[in-house]
């Protein structure tokens, strides 16, 4: 059976997360975009826990599995997937004593190393790897020049990729041949240009959130989906302030201070993955390219926005007669968008075929396109 995961979302438990992040919403929000499997987020918090006990069985046949994020010692941050709550609860009482908001925070700061927090993890019968590991602040790659330099003999079971890249990123670094790729949505709205922005299709046996973590492990993904990575908003080395982008040559000859307003200069994703890379690529599952339809309408529109109601009316028009947003964005044939909405259906086409026009995003102001 082939399933779309989304496997790293938050709770309005972490900072900077809609109040509408309730489970209810999220499921219904999952049954919109064609999410079959989704992670929780926030499982190391005790009342998200007991939210989420009246909806591990749900109508949509949605499989949850819990999950959280944690940051470790030098701001990394960590992925962490589970079987059940209690691996979860268990977790959560073992970093307890090294964390002051572990019980309280949606994503707990925890004072121990990423081989520490793997450790306990692993122990408990986790499911662990660095959460979007190219971004410039928080991934791994932004602190440490290998997985091991973080997590010693703690192997990660996974590497997310964050919105910034796609499997080409990681391909050519070779100690991570043989660890599976994410990409994940991060999100913090329920709102289906955020809920499954990003998502993996993986084939499972049976249900279940350990069945979807065994088929990770067996290397049963099939593809990777999500943004153009220059849609990231880091994706190029770029001013913080101004977001004048630069070549990594010319920002070290700057000495990472912009020359026009003094801003940090904060490296790329896609230069800091160049600079890692010492192997030709590797084999990956196909990586696919979209964009939120929400996104797409908005853009077709000129609104300013997915959420108003010229861009609702006509995203839930075609929901309801072509079913749910993934099928319309890589299966549904372009006569049957186009009989609904043409205009729609030709942005469409020109997405599928690579062929839009990308302004990559740099220190921290995410990139655009056109049609």
């Amino acid at each position: 059976m082939e399933s779309n995961a989304d496997l790293h979302i938050h709770s309005p438990y972490s900072m900077a997360v809609s109040e509408r992040m309730t489970p209810p919403g999220i499921l219904e929000a999952c049954a919109i975009k064609g999410i079959t499997i989704i992670a929780t987020g926030d499982a190391l918090h005790p009342e998200w826990r007991t939210q989420w006990a009246d909806y591990q069985e749900n109508e949509q046949d949605i499989i949850v599995v819990p999950s959280t994020e944690v940051e470790g010692m030098a701001r990394v941050h960590h992925l962490i997937l589970s079987e059940d709550f209690a691996i979860c609860e268990n977790i959560s009482s073992r970093l307890s004593p090294f964390s002051k908001n572990i019980e309280t925070s949606g994503r707990p700061q925890v004072r121990l190393s990423g081989e520490e927090i793997a450790r306990i993890v692993h122990e408990e019968g986790g499911f662990i790897g660095p959460a979007h590991a190219f971004t410039p602040w928080t991934g791994i790659y932004a602190h440490y020049n290998s997985m091991r330099a973080c997590y010693g003999n703690e192997r990660p079971d996974f590497l997310e990729l964050g919105l910034s890249a796609d499997s080409s990123y990681g391909a050519g670094i070779r100690e991570l041949e043989d660890v599976p790729f994410l990409s994940n949505s991060d999100a913090h709205s329920p709102t289906p240009h955020k809920i499954g922005r990003e998502f993996n299709r993986i084939r499972i046996r049976k249900g279940g959130p350990g069945e979807t973590i065994d088929s990770i492990r067996r290397g049963d993904i099939l593809m990777n989906a999500g943004f153009f990575p220059e849609e990231g908003k880091y994706n190029r080395t770029a001013c913080t302030r101004c977001y004048k982008q630069y070549t990594a040559a010319v920002a070290e000859a700057y000495r990472w201070r912009c020359p026009h307003d003094g801003g940090r200069i904060k490296k790329g994703v896609r230069d800091r993955a160049m600079e890692l890379s010492d192997i030709p690529p590797s084999r990956r599952p196909p990586y696919y390219h979209i964009i939120p339809l929400g996104e797409i309408i908005c853009t077709c529109l000129g609104m300013g926005s997915p959420e108003t109601r010229k861009c609702q009316l006509l995203y839930r028009a075609l929901i309801d007669q072509l079913g749910n947003e993934i099928s319309i964005l890589i299966d549904v044939p372009i006569s049957e968008i186009a009989a609904i909405e043409e205009g729609i259906a030709a942005a469409i086409q020109t997405f599928r075929s690579g062929a839009i026009t990308l302004v990559p995003g740099g220190g921290g102001k995410y990139g655009s396109f056109s049609f």
